[in-house]
């Protein structure tokens, strides 16, 4: 059985500041002074980093080290056991010839900013704090404010705050000066504990969010100097925000996980100031706190062998209320969000365990509510699924195909992780287009009906398009959206449906939209059919004349240089460039004229050369391709067939006549 103690994962920090798992194993320090991880399941080096003298390690947490490696190159280790993180903390120590009481080995220093003070006799000793009294809060706001650009300094009024109990006597003074309603020193504390959190120190943390201390912190931060009146945030976490149990949490310790969880993020993204505003990386160690109080939520939720079983158990049960059903499907949701922070094997495994409890079904209950948020949620969970098993959702899909929800057929197609699967499940696809594409479709259909030819003049008409509703515009672009995949995707299925409903000419009537993103999105629809140099397509579109809607938003346009400009320009230099002649063909014998005025780009002059270019070629060598057999029998509709029962020599020919012939015939020869 492995050693529990040296079980880790290994994080590193991406380019959002967010940490990814990089996967589980066991770490041991080599006599050649490096920490080595060695993956758990197939024995591969997930790690391997030497202990360099010059390196800060931080530990954090009793379960952490933090370091960095390089400019972009942020490590962490997150141990199992408290041991086992002390045992290599001690190693590192040891290597660098620290103290393993500390909690960071060092910092990266700038010499010409830190060199004197280093040098100073008290540098190896701690700050000296002034006494925790309302007329000395000045003096320490001062201070708090002049240790922050220096990484030694910060650390230094660290290790004082802790060893004294500081923090503690601040948050006590805080109450009474509430109490007196001291605004000065209340103002003051603010700028204290504000600072405080700007040293971001692990170790302070643990202490400031502690249960006794946090709405205290909370508290001090309300009282920011600009503002008249101090903001209401205890109020608000304690009256308006209720921690709602849709199934009673029996352990203590991971219900203080969770409101600590949850009023370190309200801190951190209604308090503070963004991040931005701040140097890179200044509040990187919040984040962090955050991100591995998830961790440890759901890997404690998980260890619940009763919870998710009742938690299913209430979902699924027809005598659940409404209410109560609401609260199960969003705390699903937030379980499943905080999921995507494990390690992909416990993710897996976790999926897993709630499709075995039903998930599915269980959704497919949830659907079949009225409730707009509900049916959204549900939905977020089901994307999950998805992204974890295609094949399984699938699966589960087409065994009752006439009961299939199509609103998570839809999240099925525009799920990028199940794309290119969709494309070779020729099955699905059928049972698709059969039962759900005309769902799909049908607020397109609905928002691009043509106008009646038979209504009488004065009547009223449909209108086309609804240019004022951007809700209606948003949802239209999102179906094009999927639309556009199918073209590129789904090859024969979308083609027979394009055709059969005439499903281009009513996208292109959305280029007359107000919204210029909609009618991009129907642009782009085209775009990509074109893209596919399909020849059924390009005689669908040549029958049609559905260049014409393209063409007159191009004139409407006028002489502005937009982004519809530039997408229908780049559609014409398509098909010049890639010379695709029965498209050339059609727009040069419809739309010279229209088009003879844009001269700013050559590309409508450079179709025009294409089309008299081949069209010279084809008259020089028409002659002697006349006599050949197979253009004879194109120009004529020569079709030619063994009669029945007759030798293959006598054949039946039928000829039309050389007037039905026209140019853009003889350019698909």
């Amino acid at each position: 059985m492995s050693d529990t103690r040296r079980r880790v994962k290994v994080y590193t920090l991406n380019e959002e500041r967010q940490w990814e798992d990089r996967g589980t194993g066991h770490v041991c320090c080599s006599e050649a002074a490096s920490l080595t991880v060695t993956g758990e399941a197939d024995g591969s080096v997930l790690l391997e980093s030497r202990i360099s003298p010059d390196t800060a390690y931080q530990k954090q947490q009793d379960t952490l080290i933090v370091w960095s490696e390089a400019e972009n190159c942020d490590l962490a280790l997150s141990f199992q056991e408290k041991a086992g993180c002390d045992e290599i903390w001690e190693k590192i120590c040891q290597v660098q010839g620290k103290d393993p009481s500390v909690e960071i080995t060092q910092d990266p220093v700038d010499e010409s900013e830190e060199e004197r003070f280093e040098d100073t006799p008290e540098s190896g000793h701690l700050l000296e704090l002034p006494p925790c009294e309302p007329e000395r809060l000045e003096e320490l706001a001062e201070l708090v404010t002049s240790v922050l650009p220096s990484p030694v300094r910060r650390e230094k009024l660290a290790l004082a705050l802790l060893s004294s109990g500081y923090i503690r006597k601040l948050l006590q003074l805080f109450r009474a000066s509430e109490e007196a309603d001291d605004r000065r020193g209340l103002q003051q504390l603010y700028q204290i504990v504000r600072g405080l959190l700007f040293l971001n120190k692990a170790t302070l943390f643990e202490v400031m969010f502690s249960d006794d201390c946090i709405m205290d912190v909370v508290g001090c931060l309300e009282y920011e100097p600009a503002l008249l009146q101090p903001k209401s945030h205890r109020e608000f976490l304690t009256k308006t925000a209720r921690f709602r149990e849709v199934i009673p949490i029996t352990d203590s310790e991971l219900r203080q996980k969770i409101h600590q969880t949850y009023r370190v993020q309200y801190i951190q993204d209604i308090i503070l100031p963004t991040q931005s505003v701040f140097e890179d990386n200044f509040l990187s160690t919040l984040s962090s706190f955050i991100f591995f109080n998830k961790v440890e939520i759901v890997s404690m939720l998980q260890e619940d062998e009763k919870f998710l079983t009742e938690v299913f158990a209430q979902l699924t049960d027809e005598a659940t209320e409404d209410s109560k059903r609401r609260e199960l499907v969003n705390f699903f949701k937030e379980f499943c969000a905080f999921s995507q922070t494990l390690q992909p094997q416990n993710r897996d495994a976790f999926f897993k365990t709630l499709a075995n409890l039903g998930i599915l079904p269980a959704l497919e209950i949830v659907m079949g509510m009225e409730d707009v948020q509900v049916k959204a949620a549900a939905t977020d969970i089901f994307s999950y699924l998805v992204e974890f098993s295609p094949s399984m959702v699938r699966e589960f899909v087409m065994q009752e195909p006439q009961q299939a929800d199509d609103v998570k057929l839809k999240r099925i197609v525009s799920t990028d992780s199940t794309l290119s699967l969709l494309t070779q499940k020729s099955e699905f696809l059928s049972f698709f287009y059969k039962y759900c594409m005309h769902v799909l479709t049908a607020p397109l259909l609905a928002n691009t009906a043509e106008e009646d030819p038979d209504l009488t003049e004065g009547a009223a008409k449909v209108n086309p398009v609804c240019p004022d509703n951007f809700q209606t515009a948003q949802l239209l672009a999102l179906i094009l959206e999927l639309l556009t995949f199918c073209v590129e995707h789904h090859s024969y299925h979308i083609k027979s449906y394009i055709m059969t409903r005439d499903l281009l000419r009513r996208v292109l009537t959305l280029m007359n939209s107000r919204h210029s993103f909609l009618a991009l999105c129907a642009l782009r629809f085209m775009r990509r059919i074109i893209g596919l140099k399909d020849e059924y397509y390009n005689r669908y579109i040549v029958k049609g004349n559905l260049f014409e809607p393209v063409i007159n938003a191009l004139l409407d346009n006028g002489t502005r240089y937009n982004l519809l400009n530039s997408a229908i320009i780049e559609l014409f230099e398509f098909i010049r460039v890639e010379d695709i002649k029965s498209l050339i063909a059609h727009i040069v014998d419809n739309f010279t004229t229209a088009l003879e005025s844009i001269e700013y780009v050559q590309t409508f002059k450079g179709l025009k050369g294409r089309y008299e270019q081949e069209k010279e070629r084809q008259s020089r060598g028409f002659s002697s391709a006349y006599s050949t057999p197979a253009l004879k029998r194109y120009l004529y509709g020569q079709t030619c067939r063994p009669r029945t029962g007759s030798s293959a020599g006598n054949r039946m020919c039928v000829f039309r006549r050389r007037s039905d012939v026209q140019i853009s015939d003889m350019y698909t020869i």
